[in-house]
């Protein structure tokens, strides 16, 4: 809100807000237009959460991120996280995008090919490689839970004898397998149902890939209508849970393997995903700039 100042003739006249320089970045494309947009707000210092909050719900993009001063001496820079609705302590294609403005404006300067990024969840190293960047997830968590109705769109769409689980690496997400990538690719999914039988009111599905020259091993969908996001264009977080629940099952396709996301809105995301060898899984992709000017908020 602008702030009111006395004139000397007794009006009162709103002094403008504050500029902040902003990006709006599109993550995990190879071209604009290709990945999730993601708005970046690079001097939030000063911005307290209620501020932060409602610029995200106006900008209205699946997340927002905030560079604030870094409270960690090991740290690269600091970043908090919101979607339209919530601050999330991780996500992550906000934090692959995160660290492209960074080293991009400035802000950070890779050591050795390597950042520490500080947001909600901790530090995460990332590494930068020519045009990829990638980040290290948190460790992943699942969660013992009672097992929920599925909405009649998802079971119809599960492959036979899985059930949903919940899974934690910052965010929560229900994880559950498709029966095939074209029974996924067709799913219209029930935004509200999702919302309501669903804890958090976020899904994840995921299916092996049929054709081995498309160029990805994985297909993935998700929806997160709990937290005013639909369904996500390209989702980090979702992909390196699915990473971690495939990789202690036995079950990645290739160690790295590539999943495609965003197709069904007009997307063509690629998320590139790696367990190593202590059972860490890191996200990464390119990024591109679309929009670079300022906000006054």
């Amino acid at each position: 809100m602008a702030n009111l100042s006395s004139e000397s003739n007794g009006m009162t006249r709103k002094r403008p807000a504050s500029k902040r320089r902003y990006l709006q970045l599109d993550v995990f494309a190879d071209r604009p237009g290709a990945g999730n947009p993601l708005g970046v707000i690079l001097d939030a210092d000063g911005l307290d959460s209620a501020r932060m909050q409602a610029l995200a719900a106006w900008l209205n993009l699946s997340e927002t991120v905030f560079f604030v001063p870094v409270t960690e001496s090991a740290a690269s820079y600091h970043v908090r996280i919101f979607t339209p609705r919530a601050e999330l302590p991780f996500a992550g294609h906000p934090s692959v995008g995160a660290a492209w403005a960074a080293t991009n404006s400035g802000l950070a300067t890779p050591r050795n090919g390597e950042l520490v990024q500080q947001c909600g969840a901790g530090l995460l190293p990332v590494r930068v490689d020519g045009d990829t960047y990638t980040v290290r997830s948190p460790r992943a968590l699942r969660r013992d839970t009672m097992t929920p109705m599925l909405p009649a769109s998802l079971a119809a769409t599960a492959k036979p004898g899985c059930v949903p689980e919940l899974w934690n690496n910052g965010p929560d997400w229900w994880l559950l397998e498709a029966r095939d990538e074209a029974s996924l690719r067709a799913l219209q999914a029930d935004a509200s149902a999702i919302a309501t039988q669903l804890e958090g009111g976020k899904a994840a599905l995921f299916a092996f890939a049929k054709d081995a020259n498309a160029g990805h091993q994985l297909v993935v969908r998700a929806f997160a209508p709990g937290v005013g996001v639909p369904e996500d264009p390209v989702t980090g977080s979702a992909n390196a849970l699915i990473g971690n629940l495939l990789d202690r099952h036995g079950r990645l396709p290739s160690n790295p393997y590539t999943s495609s996301q965003g197709r069904e809105l007009g997307r063509d995301g690629k998320v590139q995903v790696r367990v190593d060898a202590e059972g860490d899984v890191w996200i990464g992709g390119e990024v591109q700039c679309v929009i670079e000017g300022s906000v006054q908020w």
